[in-house]
């Protein structure tokens, strides 16, 4: 049987943590942020944890 191969749009957007979490980065943090306020360009600015729901398909997209 042939290998897996890596969604390659996931394996760009999402990275593994030390512990196995899957971490993503905020939408709403690459244009158009003249109108938006210091305090929610900044809440945009950290990464977030994937849900628990939505692991066991990002784990297949990534091969993991």
């Amino acid at each position: 049987m042939a290998k897996l191969k890596t969604n390659s749009g996931a394996k760009k957007r999402f990275t593994l943590t030390g512990s196995g979490k899957i971490k993503r980065k905020h939408a709403y943090h690459s244009h158009i942020l003249t109108k938006k306020t210091t305090k929610q360009k900044r809440n945009l600015d950290h990464f977030a944890i994937i849900e628990k729901v939505d692991v066991p398909r990002l784990k297949e997209m990534l091969v993991l």
